[in-house]
């Protein structure tokens, strides 16, 4: 664990928030923002008028009112609604990470709903037939590893080779459209929680990462792909500032300030510490048995690392039906931290992670581990940590300009 504690101080030097150029004064709540869906909806009905449609969604796919995207387009006269695809988590967010859905028919209300993390992540070929669109509409989150991306990269290719089109409907990157964060991924480490070559906090909406995919080529097919923008969202903007409500993403994201901390934080799920998981406060809270609170509290508030505050506290992780299925030391006491966000605008969430597991290498030698196959995974690159490059994230943020919707 030496390596990781002297790689600190050159990762703490070499690894930053690196905005895009020319970033205008914050905005707060000038003027409401409408998401894609409303867009459509009460704009651009003319382009999916007389079509036959698959929607990719989840509970986060509900209008301005919050009703949910599915019965806004059954109650269109002009459009069939013809088949649904819900991602990891399930149509309502009811499952853990991890667990299987098969709806088998069960929603007799709805047409019929085919779960994309099951025994296929990619619409068959079959499920298409007859498909003119697939509508994409999903809150995303903004961190690299949050599997509704590399679904949505999936459900693009097989449009591509069904000759369907594609419609994004946007909506705001909740945790901004101005940080990137950590490093890109090496394609050699690809998967389903990596599947873009992007730092894990990339500052884009979906739609503009959806722009960048078929750009830059990161799959093998691309289809004619529409994105219906958002209206009034100024990329400096946290979802908070905008009168969109916050709808539980996840079942482990249950706010807006979890997701805040998530990119960083869940590189423990790669260690055999628990990140909260089997608890109500998920990547809020994190520890092990073996950690003494308070040693661990002191040293990592002694970093004053910008932005956040660590609390020592106990806790049990349990088994949370739809929400933690056997979580790491379950029915056991953990002894860790809680994190407390100060600043959000100072606060960088891959270097506190970094921090955190320097620190537990230190204090810890021979309790903690790393797990390289799972961390090289959500890392993205191999010999964790390695150093991030200044540059390669400017290069990034410029490569990404094309791409770009909003101001």
């Amino acid at each position: 664990m030496k390596k990781l504690s002297a790689f600190l101080l050159l990762f703490m030097m070499g690894c930053g928030t690196i905005p895009k150029p020319d970033q205008p004064i914050k905005l707060q709540k000038v003027a409401e923002v409408k998401v894609g869906l409303d867009v459509l909806l009460d704009e651009k009905l003319g382009v999916i008028n007389g079509k036959s449609i698959g929607l990719v969604t989840n509970q986060t796919g509900v209008d301005g009112n919050g009703k949910p995207n599915y019965e806004r387009l059954m109650a269109l006269d002009d459009v069939e609604l013809k088949i649904i695809f819900s991602p990891e988590h399930g149509l309502f967010g009811e499952a853990a990470a991890g667990e299987k859905v098969n709806y088998n028919g069960q929603m007799k209300a709805l047409p019929k709903v085919v779960s994309l993390y099951g025994k296929n992540r990619k619409p068959s070929p079959e499920q298409l037939v007859g498909l003119d669109i697939i509508i994409y509409d999903i809150q995303d989150i903004g961190a690299r590893f949050y599997t509704y991306i590399s679904t949505l990269g999936m459900v693009m290719e097989a449009a591509a080779e069904a000759g369907a089109q594609v419609i994004v409907l946007d909506r705001p990157n909740p945790i901004t459209g101005y940080h990137v964060e950590g490093p890109i991924l090496d394609l050699k480490h690809q998967s389903f929680v990596g599947y873009y070559p992007i730092p894990i906090r990339y500052g884009l909406t979906v739609g503009e990462l959806a722009q960048m995919i078929v750009g830059e080529n990161w799959i093998k097919n691309s289809p004619e792909l529409t994105i219906v923008p958002i209206k009034n969202w100024n990329r400096s903007q946290w979802l908070d500032d905008t009168n969109v409500e916050w709808v539980k993403t996840s079942p482990n994201i249950p706010d807006l300030e979890t997701a805040i901390i998530y990119p960083g934080i869940c590189l423990l799920e790669a260690t055999n510490v628990n990140e909260g998981r089997g608890t109500q406060n998920p990547f809020r809270r994190f520890g092990a048995p073996w950690i003494n609170k308070q040693a661990f509290t002191s040293g990592l508030n002694s970093m004053n690392m910008p932005g956040v505050h660590f609390k020592p506290i106990s806790y049990i992780p349990t088994d949370i039906p739809g929400m933690a299925t056997n979580p790491k030391y379950e029915n056991q006491v953990c002894y860790g931290v809680e994190v407390v966000l100060t600043n959000r605008d100072s606060f960088n969430s891959i270097k506190t992670g970094v921090s955190v597991l320097s620190l537990l290498g230190d204090l810890y030698p021979n309790q903690f581990e790393i797990k390289l196959s799972g961390m090289n995974r959500l890392w993205g690159k191999s010999e964790f940590p390695s150093q991030i490059d200044p540059n390669e994230l400017n290069d990034f943020s410029k490569k990404t300009t094309q791409y770009l919707l909003y101001d």
